[in-house]
């Protein structure tokens, strides 16, 4: 009886919610002029969470619980970030070159998205999934289906995302450098490797000195194709 009532139980802290996190983003966009890079991100995010909030309020997830807890979870980090840099402090690497270019005229909207994506994915996912699985008292695998449902509307977004970031004629995106530039990322294959990062961060739970180098590289990496990403067009 008591494993029951555990389980339904919250088990994001009190006071975090989605719509908690999706206020911090509109307080954020309020304070930010439209051409700051961060801006950019934080209004693509800000869609897809408020889309994610509606679902889970719609019992779109068989699992509210889970879904929540995943979705909270990982807003927080990004959240985190913006407060570091907010407060003089460094946020992870992943995150550094979305800040340090987010005021350069050579660098496009659809690049600043796309940067920011790529931060929160190819970082802080994974670790949003085991964070989770550790507040909720069970294995990633409880957390997959969510996980791809979330997935399936980053990339529903990121498709709208590129249409309205990059408009023009095809044959004029065509030889566009950003089309090459942007065209060596995917989301799909992010997701996947935050997927598998995810199950092997769990696997190593009970060794954090590998957890941690795990992890060191992971944002690394990340920071890597960020900065590949924001490279200057003009």
């Amino acid at each position: 009886m008591a494993q029951t009532q555990q389980r339904v139980a919250p088990a994001v802290p009190a006071g975090h919610s989605v719509d908690g996190v999706a206020a911090r983003m509109r307080a954020l966009r309020a304070s930010w002029p439209a051409t700051d890079g961060v801006a950019v991100f934080n209004n693509v995010y800000l869609t897809v969470t408020e889309e994610v909030g509606q679902r889970i309020e719609g019992r779109q997830f068989p699992d509210p619980r889970g879904a929540t807890t995943l979705d909270v979870v990982f807003a927080e980090r990004y959240l985190a970030a913006v407060d570091a840099v907010a407060a003089g402090h460094r946020p992870p690497a992943c995150w550094r070159p979305l800040f340090q270019y987010r005021h350069h005229p050579g660098v496009r909207p659809l690049q600043f998205a796309l940067a920011g994506i790529n931060a929160h994915i190819g970082h802080d996912l994974a670790l949003a999934v085991t964070d989770s699985c550790r507040l909720l008292g069970c294995e990633p695998a409880a957390l997959e289906g969510d996980f791809h449902r979330v997935g399936a509307i980053l990339e529903r977004l990121e498709e709208r995302i590129r249409e309205d970031l990059m408009p023009g004629p095809d044959l004029l995106e065509i030889v566009d450098p950003l089309t090459h530039l942007i065209g060596s990322w995917s989301l799909e294959r992010a997701r996947d490797a935050a997927w598998s990062a995810a199950r092997i961060l769990w696997s190593l739970r009970e060794l954090p000195a590998l957890a941690e180098e795990f992890t060191a590289g992971m944002d690394a990496n990340a920071g890597l194709v960020g900065r590949y990403l924001l490279t200057p067009l003009h």
